[in-house]
């Protein structure tokens, strides 16, 4: 007869992709191999995001096994409960380096080999309970299969969907006219705004500060509340919204229409762009951060940060200040700067004045940790590449007054501990979607150039 409780064994991958994953096991048990530690102490000390991981993995073990014996660790220590009604398991470390090797098993020259002897061994030894292996690595996972173990996993604790075409789009498109299909409706004029109260099942899924399109000429809204009966919608309208400008950049399209709209929005503290590249995520970004720093005086500067993977061989150390180390990071920004300026005089010129006028200030993400950022308008590029935990640290960086803008494209993902799904930036999309002070504007249907178009439709 199995028993419900569950073990599960971690692999190295899960720590560094989430350092306090043994607690969200619930009442199952845990069991982490020596040779995850190993692995864990070898990578602590690197120059890489993925070290700081590794040692907050290994000081959260360390608090939770602090007081215990050698026995007891070997045992199992019971985990820290959430609450009464939730009971938790224990975590236990597994001497790995005690089991022989016979005919028939994995090799134990691999560090992957011993982790999955482990899972065999404690399958064989406690064979009336449950035993699983919770591994990122896909080959792990199928060599693990191979060898007889009868339950592997991905880590899904964080994974807030399995696909992302079903990640929100930021907007609903209606088949036909929109107002054909309503059968009655209020009114309200404040200004120059007018909210429309329709019935909820015109869009019975459907989130704060969603936008509403169709397939006519002159719809778009704005949802902005709603109850069991009725959908609050702000008429924007398409004329509207194709004819915002910030710094000289209009709306090519719709798409690009809401996000500066979202963009613009003082109510709105963080917008989220996603889509593929060349979309014109960027570009639209700091255009709007010029027009509300310089123009408009809502905030007092533009900081630039990104995530720091490199996609070939390392260039090696950068010199000069952190500003001057970012520089080749943040290309794209002064791409973008010198697209924004390109009919000037003098371009160079314009590129320095603008920088100072707007203090435009280039920050690393390591360095984000502990600061409180007032005031400021935050672009936040390449986000996809960025942990749901790194995330949170930047978001919660951010003090009154400050907004953020993340952008990221899911198809481009340079980093060996994420996918699509367990992206930073797809688990913000999904959490952050019914918050008031957020927007989504997914970007897909912006036209592109034809060369990166037939690129990301052909490679």
């Amino acid at each position: 007869m199995i028993e419900e409780k569950i073990i599960y064994i971690l692999d190295t991958n899960i720590l560094l992709h989430e350092p306090f994953a043994f607690l969200s096991f619930q009442e199952h048990d845990v069991v982490v191999p020596m040779t995850v530690l190993e692995e864990l102490d070898s990578i602590k000390d690197r120059r890489k995001d993925v070290s700081r991981d590794a040692r907050v993995a290994i000081r959260a073990l360390e608090d939770t096994l602090a007081q215990a014996s050698p026995e007891e660790v070997l045992a199992g220590v019971k985990l820290p409960q959430t609450d009464e009604l939730h009971p938790s398991g224990c975590l236990s470390i597994f001497n790995d380096y005690t089991l022989e090797q016979t005919s028939g098993t994995l090799s134990f020259n691999e560090n992957d080999n011993r982790i999955i002897s482990t899972a065999l061994h404690i399958q064989a030894v406690k064979s009336s309970k449950r035993v699983v292996l919770v591994t990122k690595d896909i080959n792990m996972r199928l060599k693990a299969k191979g060898a007889g173990l009868a339950h592997v996993e991905d880590y899904r604790t964080d994974q807030l969907i399995d696909d992302i075409r079903f990640l929100t789009k930021g907007y609903h498109k209606f088949d036909g006219d929109f107002w054909e299909k309503i059968k009655s409706c209020e009114s309200e004029t404040e200004g120059r705004n007018t909210t429309h109260f329709v019935d909820r099942d015109i869009a019975p899924v459907t989130y704060i500060n969603e936008y509403l399109i169709d397939e006519s000429e002159s719809f778009a809204g704005k949802v902005t509340g709603w109850d069991d009966e009725k959908l609050a919608i702000l008429d924007i309208g398409r004329d509207r919204l194709m004819s915002k400008n910030a710094w000289g950049i209009q709306p090519k399209n719709i798409y690009q229409g809401m996000a500066l709209d979202a963009l613009l929005d003082p109510d709105i503290d963080l917008v989220i762009l996603t889509g593929p590249a060349g979309c014109g995520k960027t570009l639209l970004a700091l255009a709007s951060a010029l027009e509300q720093v310089i123009e408009r005086g809502l905030y007092d500067k533009v900081i630039v940060t990104r995530s720091t993977p490199e996609i070939a061989e390392s260039i090696g150390f950068l010199p000069g200040t952190e500003e001057e180390k970012m520089a080749p990071w943040l290309a794209a920004i002064t791409d973008s700067l010198e697209v924004l300026h390109k009919q000037d005089e003098n371009m160079n010129s314009s590129l320095n004045y603008i920088m100072d006028k707007a203090n435009i200030q280039f920050k690393s993400v390591n360095f984000m940790r502990g600061r409180s950022i007032q005031n400021a308008l935050v672009l936040l590029d390449e986000c996809q590449n960025l942990t749901a935990s790194q995330l949170k640290t930047i978001i919660t960086r951010c003090g009154e007054g400050t907004k953020l803008v993340c952008s990221g494209n899911l198809a481009q993902i340079d980093s060996n501990y994420l996918t699509a799904v367990t992206s930073g930036l797809t688990y913000i999309v999904e959490r952050f979607k019914s918050f008031p002070g957020s927007t989504t504007i997914n970007l897909n249907g912006v036209v592109r150039s034809r060369l990166a178009s037939f690129a990301e439709e052909n490679l």
